[in-house]
């Protein structure tokens, strides 16, 4: 951004906020190297819970600091933000904008390791602050991509791009990934059949965060050197998700049960320790409450888990008693906003 408006830039604040995911089938079909050399399918749906990134400009240094993670940093000049150093995906998303000194604040509504694709839309509400400083426009797909290559290739952080682009566009989606790139398809779902979805689901955290990536590392290894079974189970979670893309439109709450039952078998073919010992009394305890079915969110081994249920009631004590957190949320049809504060 040109300097015409003074020292008026040192007194704003650029707000952006982008909203957290339920990933319904698909997850992991987005990831590379699968999605560059087969056909991944993700269907997945912004919640209201969001992850914000609120940026001040000016001063003698960067500031930054993650409430989530309780870290906070403070460098001098712009060698500090090369990567090897705390705040990854902070520092990545200001070396790419080539900002000079600012103050850099991240928060999340959800625990860190939630699975419910924080860090992608962090990345999203980070890359849109920061284009609103610079006096930058970007569509939807193009920040969700701009997200995903801070967060991936500049940080380093092993991932996918489901959540950058529910992050970017909200509602529910139906994503394609084939050789390198990504189509994204609005599911259309009526007021009524969202509601009562919305009314049978539990969302739950488990208690205990994952680091991602490092599954993420572990299941792409195997799908390179050829394993059966990961190669399999991947391929049937793209075809899941097609079914998945028919069932919630036509809200068949007992489909949409099964087929999220399926994925969550499909995953746990994937690494041996994608299901905790937590997450497996959760899922029991659902079951015996009359779950219709349910599925780890995001890449699993931890984090959070979310279920569709006969009665949501019954299911929300089940939960509780079985040592989880109950996270309220509804649908987010909107993807990233943005605030400009004087």
């Amino acid at each position: 951004m040109q300097d015409d408006e003074g020292d008026a830039l040192t007194d704003t604040t650029f707000q952006a906020s982008a909203p957290l995911r339920l990933d319904f089938a698909g997850g992991w079909t987005d990831v590379a190297p699968f999605a560059e050399r087969e056909r991944g399918v993700v269907v997945n749906a912004a919640i209201s819970l969001r992850a914000n990134a609120a940026l001040q400009a000016g001063g003698d240094r960067f500031v930054l600091q993650s409430d989530d993670l309780d870290q906070r940093l403070e460098l001098e000049g712009t060698e500090p933000l090369a990567s090897g150093g705390g705040l990854p995906l902070l520092r990545a998303a200001l070396r790419r904008a080539g900002v000079g000194p600012c103050a850099l604040r991240t928060w999340s509504e959800v625990p860190a390791g939630s699975g419910l694709g924080s860090s992608g839309a962090l990345g999203v509400a980070l890359t849109a602050a920061l284009d609103a400083f610079r006096g930058r426009r970007r569509g939807p797909a193009e920040t969700a991509e701009e997200a995903w290559l801070s967060e991936t290739v500049d940080a380093a952080i092993a991932g996918g791009k489901q959540d950058q682009y529910a992050a970017a566009f909200g509602g529910f989606n139906r994503l394609v990934f084939e050789r390198g790139t990504a189509t994204r398809e609005a599911i259309r779902i009526s007021d009524d059949v969202a509601a009562a979805l919305a009314q049978r689901l539990v969302v739950c955290y488990t208690g205990s965060s994952r680091v991602s990536g490092d599954t993420i590392a572990r299941v792409m290894t195997r799908y390179v050197r050829g394993d059966r079974v990961v190669v399999g189970a991947l391929q049937a979670m793209a075809e899941l998700a097609d079914a998945m893309a028919e069932a919630l439109p036509a809200g068949d709450m007992s489909r949409i049960g099964r087929l999220l039952n399926e994925n969550w078998m499909l995953q746990q073919l994937l690494d041996p320790e994608m299901c905790t010992e937590p997450m497996a009394r959760l899922a029991a305890a659902m079951q015996v409450a009359g779950g219709l079915g349910g599925k780890a969110a995001g890449a699993g081994a931890g984090g959070s888990m979310f279920f569709v249920t006969g009665d949501r009631w019954r299911a929300v004590q089940a939960a509780r008693e079985a040592g989880a957190r109950i996270l309220d949320c509804a649908w987010s049809p909107q993807g990233v906003l943005l605030e400009r504060t004087p």
